[in-house]
């Protein structure tokens, strides 16, 4: 619930740390997202020619959903120590385990070159090996990022940090988008082919650097080292104490991170490889759009997490709601009317500023002692069973039903707003 105590004015330090964390997430998740932006044209130069027409969208997206399913070890071995010896640590170590993988893929040979030597199949599959330590890396990131700045933030704050933490992740996916724009713009179709989609994850190594430099000027957060000072650990391991006590945190949890993933994956990450794949509109026009939605989004996550701590959360869950579900039909029902994508991106993307609902909810639900685990643990197990499909479902129904995405939104944000429903129902939050 909303705190009774009148918030007080954030201070100079409180700005910081926001701030620092939030940059330092959008460069972790440019990482981790820019695959999804040339999966198209990877899939071509990393499998081998001649394969099924079917086959087209699961080999694109298959690569990019791998990440997915990696994520709940990664995500519960960093929130393990995360609970047991510091935030800020896990918080750090994650940009490296991003970093380097995302490096190693912008000079990985593709399945012709790997087949002058007669082993093709090694292109694929170390790509998919390097997607899966992204996977690994990321499954620490944004529950250790939330948790970080949930637990630096004053009374009656924790909403707009929250928001505006998920504004930096976003911005990283904005990121992802104005570079692949920039490099489909300089470059032509071959020229992208032979070198011009390497350059974006070399950027990301950079990027993963410059993100841990951010990370080390921060400071641990005052409620794990209240928890130090009072000693106040989980009576056993933290991921046992998650299952034991706070299943149905748990439960609420992964249901709203349903209704993320269906924002985040559906509508922002695969809506421009699919509008190419089955509307043939074009890359340039696509990314231009899906540009335009970032930035909406990113702008709406801020305003949502202040809503958060002026409204009650479930009104701005039903109020979002109803927009994510009526934008995103009115997207994939309109996008082929000459000058209607640009506008139905912008008004989705304003929609899928619900997402900051989630962390909001989710960092209510589990007490200081087992909040990363539980929040990574939830967030992670949802991500890897909704968001991994998320992909393969979707790209082979869109083939049967042109609304296959708008479907699965609707179904997913309904799943999340009745969770917290739910959790209101039973003074969680």
């Amino acid at each position: 619930m909303n705190e009774p105590d009148r918030p007080r004015p954030l201070s100079p330090s409180d700005l910081r740390t926001f701030a620092l964390a939030s940059l330092g997430g959008a460069l972790e998740f440019y990482d981790f997202i820019i695959y999804v932006f040339f999966a198209p044209l990877i899939g071509r130069l990393f499998f081998p020619p001649g394969l099924p027409g079917w086959l087209d969208g699961v080999k694109d997206f298959g690569l990019f959903a791998a990440g997915y399913l990696a994520r709940p070890l990664g995500g519960l071995l960093m929130a393990h120590f995360g609970d047991t010896i510091g935030r800020k640590r896990m918080f750090t170590l994650s940009v490296l385990l991003m970093a380097i993988p995302t490096l190693i893929a912008g000079l990985l040979p593709d399945f012709a070159a790997f087949d002058r030597y007669g082993i093709g199949y090694a292109a694929p599959l170390i790509l998919l090996g390097l997607r899966m330590l992204q996977g690994a890396a990321i499954g620490g990131e944004a529950p250790g990022a939330w948790v970080f700045v949930a637990e630096h933030a004053p009374r009656g704050r924790v909403g707009f940090a929250c928001g505006l933490l998920t504004a930096g992740l976003t911005f990283g996916i904005l990121l992802g988008a104005l570079v692949a724009m920039a490099m489909h713009a300089m470059c032509s179709p071959a020229e992208l082919a032979a070198w011009g989609w390497r350059i974006p994850f070399l950027l990301g190594g950079l990027f993963g650097l410059c993100a841990m430099a951010l990370r080390r000027r921060l400071r641990e957060t005052p409620v794990f080292l209240a928890m130090q000072a009072e000693a106040s650990r989980a009576e056993r391991l933290p991921i046992g104490e998650v299952v034991a006590r706070h299943r149905f945190g748990v439960a609420v949890s992964m249901a709203a991170t349903l209704m993320l993933t269906g924002a985040i994956v559906v509508v922002i990450l695969m809506t421009p490889a699919l509008l190419q794949l089955h509307r043939h509109l074009s890359a340039p026009l696509t990314l231009r759009a899906n540009v335009a939605a970032c930035v909406a989004m990113t702008v709406s996550v801020v305003l949502t997490g202040r809503a958060l701590d002026r409204f009650d959360i479930l009104a701005v869950a039903l109020v979002e709601g109803a927009g994510l579900i009526a934008s995103v039909y009115a997207l994939y029902l309109f996008a082929d009317i000459p000058g209607a994508l640009l506008p139905l991106c912008v008004l989705a993307g304003v929609f899928v500023g619900i997402v900051a609902v989630v962390p909001a909810l989710m960092v209510r639900v589990f007490p200081p002692a087992v909040r990363f685990t539980g929040l990574a643990f939830s967030y992670n197990l949802a991500y890897a069973l909704f968001g991994g499909l998320t992909p393969l479902v979707v790209s082979t129904l869109i083939v049967r039903t042109p609304l296959a995405p708008a479907h699965h939104v609707a179904i997913a944000t309904l799943a999340g707003v009745g969770a917290i429903a739910l959790a209101r129902r039973r003074g969680l939050i």
